[in-house]
């Protein structure tokens, strides 16, 4: 278990936190001067240490590193636990490079104090989610993030903020109500397995819950799965998606795509599958389902749309879906492709919203019928908007085509029809994705008419809100600024990278996958998980986060060796 002299994970939960005091505590009169400088600190420190996490973290593991436990209330047995393993590592590496993004890139105004107050708020919440080993701690953060979101969407979003703000607010806090009642029902049935005594800890849980009766174990995970479908969101639960995605501002539609929806779609593997397995394996055709109804839903509706904004809002309900099809397949490649998913959807949808806020400043609408021939007069923000398009459409290369891959290719060895479905979406994406760029930058220009006689427009409403803008025909569009490529360019080598070179990715989050996949199939036989086909890779895990009851059965089900369960479960696949 890799450890370090300084309480890593600690650091990258409490900075953002600090940055949000410190910014809160800059003097209104100062705030102007110092708010994005103190700000870009903190965000470029919280990446420093990340950085360091990903780089010290060893390949070839599937045991939480880096942990830091402490006792909090005791009484209970909760503590406060944190740790990282592969399938938490680059979510927690996407978040930490897509917050300074979102801060810094797109243009906003209003009270900067406020913004990057709430900003820095969420990404520890985020954070703190990412890396919990502790059902409370991770619910208490889980929580956390619905404030700052509910803010930002209310202070800076559009002319419906505050109906959009309202209305996801309330849907998610209602599914924390599910989640809230089956970390419960976990904690305190379990209880008797462990010696009376409650715990939180995610990884006692996961040993002893096996002692559940089955339809405890089924309803604990309804719980659980109706709790992240609301927050993926998952159809039908997605009604309050495009509303908040399309009022959030420039920065809050990039982080409530990029990382929120992820804290759903992780808390369905990290709890769902990995605490009552017995339960995700019952309840998988179902998921499974869900998740082919919303990859046909989300294209049908998608195509139909008429704003861009809107447009990739909507297109987001077809990556959530194609994520949870490649958990729910119970094959290797389709949950390391839906874990690698999430991480891309974060860069992607993260950049395709920073340039629709490029395209919002230049003409003042997102309408369909108002754009058209931009890429004259912006040759450079059409080139990396391209880009952009080619990797959400899985373009070989780019870090589309490896997530959708995987996935399509684990679900199809497990379950062949739903995969034939999710087929679908390839074709479709590719239609409303670059039907969608060539009505924004191909074709003649179309010029918005002026409202009234005024020779301009300028922005209005609260925060600095573009509320209703016009701009006059003789305006002349200006191309993307220097600081704007600089602040997209990191998304863009991620997509790029991970694309070309997949390996880094695979190498530490395959173990994790592998090993999770192993306690699934011993708990729940009828998941049938399928023999390990990924060749040359190698995991161990810790004896005290041990959570197989059989060592011999699991090397058995990794096409590896296992040692004695005293000093933790190794092995080998090749």
């Amino acid at each position: 278990m890799t450890t370090t002299g300084i309480p890593l994970l600690n650091i990258i939960v409490f900075l953002p936190l600090a940055g949000a005091i410190v910014s809160m505590l800059i003097p209104a009169s100062a705030s102007k001067v110092w708010s994005r400088p103190v700000g870009l600190a903190f965000a470029l420190a919280e990446l420093g240490f990340v950085a360091y996490l990903v780089a010290d973290f060893p390949g070839g593991k599937a045991g939480f590193e880096f942990v830091s436990s402490h006792s909090w209330i005791g009484q209970f047995g909760i503590s406060w636990a944190l740790g990282v393993d592969g399938i938490s590592l680059f979510l927690v590496a996407m978040t930490s490079l897509l917050f300074p993004v979102a801060m810094f890139g797109p243009a906003w105004k209003g009270n900067a104090r406020s913004f990057l107050g709430w900003m820095f708020l969420l990404e520890a919440a985020c954070m703190g989610t990412f890396l919990s080993l502790d059902l409370f701690v991770f619910f208490i953060m889980f929580e956390i993030t619905l404030v700052p979101g509910y803010f930002i969407v209310a202070g800076w979003g559009g002319a419906r903020r505050n109906y959009a703000a309202m209305k996801f607010f309330i849907y998610t806090f209602a599914g924390s109500a599910f989640l809230f009642v089956a970390i419960i029902a976990l904690v305190v049935l379990d209880a008797p397995h462990n010696g009376g005594h409650e715990t939180f800890s995610l990884i006692t849980l996961a040993k002893i819950s096996s002692s559940l009766p089955h339809a405890d174990q089924v309803l604990i995970f309804c719980g659980f799965a109706v709790a992240f479908a609301v927050k993926i969101p998952l159809v039908p639960f997605h009604t309050w998606l495009p509303d908040t995605y399309t009022e959030a501002p420039t920065s809050g539609s990039m982080i409530l795509a990029g990382i929120l929806f992820k804290l759903g779609a992780y808390g369905l593997l990290r709890l769902g599958l990995y605490l009552v397995p017995r339960g995700a394996a019952d309840m998988g055709p179902l998921l499974l389902t869900l998740a082919a109804v919303g990859i046909v839903y989300g294209s049908v509706v998608t195509v139909m749309q008429k704003d861009l904004k809107r447009l990739v809002a909507y297109a987001s309900i077809v990556d959530v879906a194609f994520i949870v099809l490649g958990f729910f397949a119970f094959s290797s490649q389709g949950v390391t492709g839906g874990v690698l998913e999430m991480v891309n959807h974060g860069l992607t949808t993260g950049a395709m919203f920073f340039l629709v806020g490029i395209v919002w400043e230049k003409k003042g609408t997102l309408r369909f019928s108002e754009l058209g021939g931009l890429q004259k007069a912006t040759p450079i923000l059409a080139s990396i908007f391209l880009v952009v398009v080619l990797a959400a459409v899985g373009l070989p290369g780019l870090n589309g085509f490896v997530g959708e891959f995987l996935v399509l290719v684990g679900t199809f060895v497990t379950h062949r029809w739903w995969a034939v479905v999710a087929t679908s979406a390839v074709v479709t994406g590719a239609i409303y994705m670059l039907w969608a760029y060539q009505r924004v930058f191909h074709g003649p220009m179309v010029e918005p008419e002026p409202s009234g006689d005024e020779a301009e427009s300028e922005l209005t409403g609260v925060g600095g809100v573009a509320v209703a803008t016009r701009t006059k025909a003789a305006t002349k569009v200006t191309d993307m600024s220097w600081a704007q490529i600089a602040a997209v360019a990191p998304l863009l080598a991620g997509i790029v990278f991970l694309g070309v070179y997949p390996r880094l990715f695979l190498d530490r989050v395959t173990p994790s996958v592998n090993y999770l996949l192993a306690h699934v199939e011993q708990e729940a036989p009828n998941a049938h998980v399928p023999a390990v086909t990924t060749q040359h890779v190698t995991f161990n895990v810790p004896a005290d986060q041990n959570v197989l009851v059989s060592p011999a059965k699991t090397a058995s089900a990794l096409r590896g060796d296992a040692s004695p369960a005293g000093s933790g479960a190794k092995g080998g696949v090749g």
